[in-house]
């Protein structure tokens, strides 16, 4: 009897070991993420909106991770160069992209893309998001939405908008609101929001959907008049500002976001580490008030949430940039 008892107690003393070691061999062969630096990379050059949120969110990533995060900026042919990268790359954690609201237009502005925006990257995190203020010169006769439709449409085709560039947020959020109240008005172009914002101020133009940083002086100091926010909510920023949704314009919504995102095969484990790191880091206190002085809102939101944000943008803005014949150049 005594020799049973002693055969199980050394059956199941090698069973625990034989165990012990395994689960050391799975640790060894599963390191905790990340060991080495990992890299953001940012289609703009350094300084802008996306670029600032990818700064701010960094030191607090580098504090849980005790790793290194490198920006990356790679600018060029509207974040396609950067982008196009990021997707090409091994999905193993250590290469993100910062990505923004042009993932959401590319497709619709250029015939082929060198990835597929829908397959090659998977979205982990909405990071965060801004409004457009819909700001008018104060010589144009128009306080709210419903009187600058009523006044545009009597005056088809002139009326100037100006705009960052072609192909822009502001350039297409201007035409969505032109397609769903069915007004003409002119595009005009600039090279950046800075210039087009300082011939709103003189009165070259008279609107712009512009973001709500450069505009918010002008708004405050009376040089501009801001009639709405973009957004299907109001901004912290402008709180007593109405959105074109609430206006009249039902339906209407257009932001500038950002977002991380990965080439798509990371694994599922590591996409959740990654997801609640990032949300933990842009919506700790000092990250969001940061983010808040842009104008921008802290948003963290899950992989999913994101996922079927991207999905709806392309289509929506592949149908506005067709039915407004926006090119890229």
């Amino acid at each position: 009897m005594n020799i049973i008892k002693s055969f199980g107690s050394s059956h199941k003393l090698l069973g625990l070991s034989v165990l012990a070691l395994l689960c050391t061999n799975v640790s060894a062969a599963a390191p905790t993420y990340p060991t080495r630096p990992v890299r953001i990379v940012v289609g703009f050059p350094p300084g802008g909106g996306v670029d600032t949120v990818a700064r701010l969110v960094s030191p607090k990533l580098i504090e849980m991770w005790g790793q290194q995060v490198v920006i990356d900026n790679r600018p060029g042919a509207g974040t396609i160069i950067g982008t196009d990268l990021v997707a090409k790359s091994v999905p193993d954690g250590y290469t993100l992209l910062m990505s923004s609201s042009s993932y959401g237009v590319n497709p619709g502005l250029h015939a082929k893309l060198p990835y597929d925006p829908l397959k090659d990257l998977v979205q982990i995190s909405q990071m965060a998001i801004q409004p457009y203020v819909f700001a008018v010169h104060p010589g144009l006769p128009a306080t709210n939405v419903r009187e600058f439709i009523a006044y545009a449409r009597t005056r088809p085709g002139k009326l100037n908008f100006c705009s960052p560039g072609n192909g822009s947020g502001g350039h297409l959020a201007s035409e969505l609101f032109s397609l769903m109240t069915k007004i003409e008005m002119v595009h005009v172009p600039y090279r950046g929001a800075a210039p087009a914002i300082v011939d709103l101020v003189a009165g070259q133009v008279q609107l712009m959907f512009s973001t709500i940083l450069p505009s918010l002086p002008h708004v405050k100091s009376g040089r501009l008049r801001a009639i709405a926010v973009s957004t299907a909510k109001r901004s912290i920023a402008l709180p007593e500002v109405p959105t074109i949704a609430e206006s009249g314009v039902a339906g209407y919504d257009a932001s500038s976001w950002t977002g991380v995102m990965a080439p798509t095969g990371v694994a599922p484990a590591l996409l959740a580490k990654l997801h609640q790191d990032l949300a933990t880091a842009v919506t700790s206190p000092d990250v969001r008030a940061k983010i808040l002085v842009d104008g921008a809102e802290p948003v963290g939101s899950s992989p999913q949430e994101f996922a079927r944000m991207v999905r709806a943008e392309i289509p929506k803005w592949t149908k506005v940039i067709k039915a407004a014949k926006v090119t890229a150049n």
